[in-house]
């Protein structure tokens, strides 16, 4: 399924003052969400211009290291596959994960 179709199928509310970055397969979400940031598609008869270039490589570095963070989230098994225990429990674990992610990435600096 497409990355902005299971978006808007998740139906996951978003405060409406929150950028959401999104990469190149969420081209169309400004339109769900004024307050979003895409990269600049060139199509076939017109090329980015230098500036919108420009604005990709600043997006693209934003979103790297939002996605090493994910990476890091996702080496605990319990974010990365399907959920199988009590969902009361579920933000308890989530935050004491983010929270020895934080920790670990405090002791490499």
């Amino acid at each position: 399924m497409h990355d902005l179709t299971l978006f808007r199928d998740s139906k996951t509310r978003i405060h409406s003052e929150t950028t959401v970055i999104g990469d190149a397969m969420y081209l169309g979400i400004w339109q769900d969400h004024s307050y979003s940031t895409t990269p600049h598609k060139a199509s076939k008869t017109l090329s980015s211009t230098p500036e919108e270039r420009q604005n990709n490589r600043i997006l693209a570095s934003t979103r790297q290291s939002v996605e090493h963070v994910i990476r890091r989230l996702k080496i605990f098994r319990v974010l990365k596959k399907t959920y199988r225990h009590r969902r009361r429990r579920f933000s308890l674990r989530v935050h004491l994960i983010t929270a020895l992610c934080n920790l670990t990435r405090l002791r490499q600096n």
